[in-house]
This record gives C-alpha cells, sequence and structure tokens, in this order.
C-alpha cells in the first residue's frame, strides 16, 4: 500500500510493500504494475513498476528476498542497469539496494518542449512516470522505497545512439550501463538520441532541458560524431561547424557553473585488409574535438582509441559479440540477420561503460568517490570474456535499427 494521503503527486516520498496486492498501473491510482501483467507468486517471469512522479532525481531503497530463491536484476526507465545478478536464497536475510533514478518530461517550460522524435514517444525516459524493470532468473522484491534527492550531482549525457538508453533488445549502450557502477550519491540524466549531431541535439532543445536544472557539481558528457561527419550543408565538417558546436556545449554549460567533458567517438567495427587493425572511419572529428579539449581546458576521454584497443584486441570475429551481430530468428519477428557494426549490444555496451569509467578514474574526476565497492578497474586490452557475460534480456524487443551510423 501507499504510505501518504491523497494529494500524492506533491509527496516526496513513496513506499510500496509488493508481499501485498498492488494495481496494475493506472492514472487514477497513479501507479502500479505497468506494461506487462501482475507477477504471479509462483511466476520467475520480469515485471515492471511504475509511479507518475514530477522530473527530478529519486532515490530508490528496494529490498530485495522472500519466501523463494532470488535472483535479481534491476533495471530503470529504458533499460538502465542499476543493479544486477542479486541473489537471496528463500527464507534468508534479505538484501537492501539503493541508486537514484533520474525521471524526465519533454516539459522545459511554458510551451517550450524538447522536440522528441516520432520513435521516441513510446521511450519509458520520456513519460510521466518513474518505472522500474524486475528481471532476472527469478526476480524477488519486497518493497520499494521512492523519495526525492535532487541535491545529489547529475551526470548528464549528450549523444547519439552509441549514447542514449536503448529501450529495446538487443540494441544497447554505454549511457544506460554506466548506472551499474555508481552508488547512490549520484545520478545520471541521459538525453542522447538515436541519428543526433551536436546540431540537431542544440537544435531540439534537449540543451536547454539539461539548462534547466543544470547546477555547480553536475557534470555534462558530450560524445558527438557518428552522425555529425555527414552533415554536408556550406560550413559542415570537422573542423569549423563541429567545433563551434562543441564550443556553445563548453560555454553554456559552464555559464551554470556545472563542469563540461568530453568523449571521442567510438570506434566503428571496420577492420583494414589484414583483419588486425581498424581503420578510422571518423576523419578529423576525433582530432577536432581533443583540439576544442585542449584550447578550452576542458577533460577529455579518448573514447576512440579505447574502443580501437577493445575491439582490436577482441579481433575480428569475437568483436561481432560486441555489436547487435544475430542469425536470423534469434528475436521475435527477426526473419533476417542482423549485423551492425557500430551500434552495440549489452555485452559490448557494458564493455564501453567500463572504458567511460576508467577515463573518469586517469582524469581524477572528483565523481569516482561514488563509485560502487564492487567496481574493478578495467583494461580494454583485457575485455571481459564475452561467453561468461551475463544478460537478463527484457521482454521489449525491435528489429529496427537506430537511427544514424
Amino acid at each position: 500500500m501507499l504510505a501518504f494521503i491523497p494529494g500524492w503527486m506533491t509527496a516526496q516520498t513513496f513506499d510500496f510493500d509488493l508481499t501485498k496486492a498492488q494495481p496494475v498501473y493506472n492514472e487514477q491510482d497513479g501507479y502500479g504494475y505497468d506494461l506487462l501483467p501482475a507477477p504471479d507468486a509462483k511466476s520467475a517471469a520480469p515485471f515492471y513498476f511504475s509511479v507518475r512522479v514530477p522530473d527530478g532525481n529519486y532515490r530508490v531503497r528496494i529490498t530485495l528476498g522472500g519466501k523463494k530463491n532470488g535472483n535479481t536484476t534491476v533495471r530503470a526507465e529504458g533499460r538502465r542497469l542499476m543493479m544486477d545478478h542479486i541473489v537471496t536464497p528463500k527464507k534468508k536475510d534479505t538484501q537492501t539496494v539503493e541508486f537514484v533514478v533520474n525521471k524526465r518530461s519533454p516539459l522545459i517550460e511554458g510551451d517550450k518542449r524538447v522536440k522528441i522524435k516520432d520513435r521516441e514517444k513510446g521511450y519509458l525516459a520520456w513519460d510521466d512516470r518513474l518505472t522500474l524493470e524486475f528481471n532476472g532468473p527469478q526476480p524477488a522484491v519486497k518493497s520499494i522505497h521512492i523519495e526525492r534527492a535532487d541535491q545529489v550531482p547529475t551526470i548528464y549525457l549528450c549523444g547519439n545512439s552509441t549514447v542514449v538508453d536503448q529501450n529495446y533488445e538487443p540494441w544497447a549502450s554505454w549511457g544506460q550501463m554506466i548506472t551499474r557502477w555508481f552508488g547512490p550519491e549520484v545520478a545520471v540524466s541521459n538525453h542522447a538520441e538515436s541519428g543526433l549531431t551536436a546540431r540537431t541535439f542544440i537544435g531540439s532543445f534537449r540543451l536547454d532541458k539539461i539548462l534547466q536544472t543544470l547546477k555547480p557539481g553536475d557534470y555534462v558528457f558530450v560524445e558527438f560524431g557518428h552522425n555529425d561527419e555527414k552533415e554536408k550543408r556550406p560550413g559542415d565538417g570537422a573542423w569549423y561547424h563541429y567545433q563551434y558546436q562543441l564550443k556553445i556545449f563548453v560555454d553554456q554549460v559552464r555559464a551554470k557553473g556545472a563542469d563540461i567533458v568530453f568523449l571521442t567517438p567510438t570506434q566503428r567495427r571496420a577492420f583494414e585488409d589484414d583483419h588486425a587493425t581498424l581503420k578510422n572511419t571518423h576523419g578529423d572529428f576525433p582530432a577536432a574535438m581533443k583540439m576544442v579539449a585542449e584550447r578550452e581546458r576542458v577533460p577529455l576521454i579518448d573514447l576512440n582509441q579505447m574502443t580501437k584497443v577493445l575491439f582490436e584486441t577482441l579481433g575480428y570475429e569475437d568483436s561481432k559479440r560486441a555489436l547487435v551481430h544475430y542469425p536470423a530468428n534469434t528475436f521475435p519477428g527477426q526473419d533476417k540477420p542482423l549485423a551492425d557494426n557500430t551500434h552495440f549490444n549489452p555485452y559490448g555496451a557494458y564493455e564501453v561503460a567500463k572504458c567511460v569509467v576508467m577515463g573518469m578514474k586517469q582524469l581524477n574526476l572528483p565523481l569516482v568517490q561514488y563509485l560502487r565497492p564492487e567496481w574493478q578497474d578495467f583494461n580494454p586490452a583485457q575485455p571481459d570474456e564475452w561467453a561468461t557475460f551475463q544478460w537478463a534480456p527484457s521482454p521489449m524487443t525491435e528489429n529496427l535499427k537506430p537511427d544514424g551510423n
């Protein structure tokens, strides 16, 4: 039941006891099981739970365990990985996990709204509710506590399909994986979207949305290049237009007293004829970003170089294991093979997220003090074994390739 009284939409704290009956989500109640049927007591199926809340950061505390053996993975909003493989033996002590979820809507102020794409209108990241996904071999959830957490530092992510919260299997990005490694002292707000350039990100008011709540102590991470290199208007290119747009990010973020970090674009899986080394498919764009970073004294994570090492270490064949390469009929309705050399699958996104965290550590960003105790330093020249990587697939799948390449 809810631990608050009518007028709850302005409440700051919510409590749900999942050992008791809860409604299916409806507009009148504003909370309940969502997207899939309510879980059966004997079922091991994944389920979703949502609560309608205003935009902001929310600290979520979940108690796991119960009458059955549990193995629970927790994700939030658009498949942001929060905690994974939490094992709770039946009738033993419970485990409590805690993290912060950023919830947002397209509204900025007045009639001004983010110009989201048609395909984004069904994204969980843009609706009016905070949604939690409980997955794994045997999800076991006793209770959910949610409270406002507006003062925690927030990492805002700006980018394209390699960064965005990909809503559907088998697509994934590093932006929805780095949440796994941060404790409840920091929030991640992912504003990236597939197909965007630095210019179209700004033009669709996504930077304006960030600036609405950006405060000192927050960070804005910026990774563009994949789609910018395909813009062909007069003045476009790495050395003028791209750098000009990056300077807008720098000036606007610093005007709010926040910090900015650049990330060079991730590599495509494009090997030379020797099948040993990667081609440079990004032209001058990584160098152009580095030039702005040096001139403006912006900390930079060279994700381009780190993913080059990662893909070359995995090799020509096994690097496919990090991207959306699947034979026909792997997923429902997928009658043709998927062979995408740009977009990550969950394993690849997980590895690239570790690269980003290592970049943060190498820069000595204050945020690294909030890494979870189980974090272990990562070397892209020694990636995790893809064959032993465990991922509990979400029920939602899509065969349509994300925008951009």
